[in-house]
């Protein structure tokens, strides 16, 4: 079953209901579950090839997080954090293993991996086997100013190719791509407006918590996101791009002493962050998830 089913599940926030959607691959009766969240302005899609490869193994499940893509968005934008997103995947984890064990495999790129490694560190976890993304506890403090900024940008462009090339401009620090490829990762986070302008996919309010977080309260995140890594226990890959400016070798380094204590492998000629549609990085995961 090489084709993605579209599916929705709702879930609930401190300010209202709302629906997140998801792409579900392979056989809906698999036991195996292999959950993938994407960075913070991206979507379900970015999984599509990996998804494609790994389905015979799993049933794979790629969730559009709140605010993004065909997922609905948050009433109150302080929530746009990891406690909502947490409470969210573990109501999706909930529905997609509903008649099989509770239990699933986990990757997460950017975002994604802090979601992951939040919940991986909960008590009595779903989660039993992670990669992580180019992420990790500490991330540069200049990476994650241009990443908020750019996300409250309200581009517009007056055709999908001036969109495409923007995407791609920006994000360059995926390393090498086919034209082909790159076309799909603009195509699958611009969205057509009535009047007939192409916009990103999300809602731009997910910039207002970057904006009201300051010095003491990043400080603070950051010392619970170490408690966190400290508390996981399951098998856990960490990759880093060899060039990432937002998870630096320093910090990689220190995770696979702490924690999970991680294989840590980095990739050559790419930044932040590898995005797992070439034939030889989905290799990486395959080998370790299904090891």
């Amino acid at each position: 079953m090489s084709e993605a089913r579209l599916k929705s599940v709702q879930c609930s926030s401190p300010a209202g209901l709302h629906r997140i959607a998801y792409k579900e691959w392979g056989d809906p009766d698999n036991p195996r579950v292999l959950v993938c969240v994407h960075g913070v302005t991206r979507v379900a899609d970015d999984f599509d090839a990996l998804a494609r490869d790994l389905c015979d193994h799993y049933r794979v499940v790629c969730p559009d997080v709140a605010g993004r893509g065909r997922s609905g968005r948050l009433a109150d934008p302080q929530l746009y954090a990891l406690p909502q997103y947490v409470a969210d995947m573990v109501t999706l984890i909930a529905r997609v293993t509903a008649n099989g064990e509770d239990k699933v495999h986990w990757f997460g790129t950017s975002m994604g991996g802090l979601i992951g490694m939040v919940l991986a560190s909960l008590p009595q976890s779903p989660i039993t086997r992670m990669v992580l993304n180019d992420i990790g506890p500490t991330l540069d403090g200049a990476a994650l100013a241009r990443i908020a900024d750019y996300i409250g940008q309200d581009l517009r462009f007056p055709d999908y190719a001036s969109g495409a090339r923007f995407v791609r401009e920006v994000s360059a620090s995926f390393g090498p791509h086919s034209d082909e490829q790159w076309d799909k990762l603009a195509a699958d986070v611009l969205r057509q407006e009535p009047d007939g302008q192409w916009v990103r996919h999300y809602d731009l309010a997910l910039a207002q918590p970057f904006k009201t977080m300051g010095v003491e309260r990043a400080k603070q995140d950051e010392a619970a996101l170490w408690r966190a890594w400290d508390a996981i226990a399951c098998p856990t890959l960490l990759v880093r791009g060899a060039d990432s400016d937002l998870l630096s070798h320093e910090t990689a380094q220190l995770m696979t002493t702490r924690g999970p204590k991680p294989r840590l492998v980095e990739i050559a000629g790419v930044g932040h962050a590898p995005t797992f549609v070439q034939p030889e990085q989905i290799a990486i995961a395959r080998t370790f998830l299904t090891a």
